[in-house]
């Protein structure tokens, strides 16, 4: 028989649709940390010896949060559908503990955006600049197919290196910039998002849990 009568049963399933929809924001979580781990651009760009991999280390975090969101969210449905206040605690706890690390992965992202956008730049402006390397130049044709650009500052383009170039074709340190930024601003929006999914979880199931307890004290 179910613990909880009237408004507080709207609840039970109100929280069980939101945890079913937590779930599906794990799996799509998951599906653009993949996405951004294995796209072919992305991969190319940060591929080779001496490549930064700070951008990879958000994604990572990406990745993980969506996996964790996915666990949880199953274990959220079978506490809703129990009525099991020990799991509704467990499960408040978990969102608590996800969002405290959704906060400090955001903050570190923005305080390293920056540095993540300077890293590549300075690995490809140490490409260009010995272009007698194979390897190098390996390098920098990629990044110059890759975001149909060509050299950086003007000091450190090689006279042949962009001599078959069209004139307005954009220099490679903005396209940098504007490639990598695009990807954080990604990774940013959604993490804004989960953090408002998950306020409205822990909403959800404190009240659920906190009419749960007092229906057992009123038995």
């Amino acid at each position: 028989m179910s613990k909880v009568q009237g408004g507080m049963k709207c609840v039970k399933y109100l929280l069980f649709v939101f945890n079913f929809i937590f779930w599906l924001s794990g799996l799509l979580v998951l599906a653009v940390g993949l996405w951004l781990r294995f796209d072919p651009e992305t991969v190319e760009l940060l591929t080779g010896k001496g490549a930064p991999d700070t951008f990879f280390i958000a994604v990572y975090i990406l990745l993980g949060a969506g996996g964790l969101m996915m666990i949880v969210g199953f274990f959220g449905c079978f506490g809703a559908v129990r009525e099991s206040q020990c799991l509704l605690a467990s499960f408040f706890a978990c969102l608590l503990i996800i969002f405290g690390a959704e906060i400090a992965a955001g903050v570190f992202g923005f305080i390293n955006k920056e540095q993540i956008v300077e890293e590549v730049q300075k690995f490809y402006s140490s490409s260009i600049s010995d272009v007698s390397n194979p390897n190098s130049t390996a390098i920098a044709d990629i990044y110059h197919r890759t975001l149909n650009c060509c050299g950086g500052s003007t000091s450190e383009v090689p006279n042949d290196l962009c001599a078959d170039v069209a004139p307005d074709t954009q220099d490679c340190l903005s396209a940098i910039t504007d490639f990598f930024n695009e990807k954080l601003h990604i990774i940013g929006y959604i993490g804004i998002g989960i953090a408002g999914v998950m306020i409205i979880g822990m909403i959800f199931s404190m009240v659920l849990c906190c009419a749960i307890r007092n229906s057992r004290e009123v038995i």
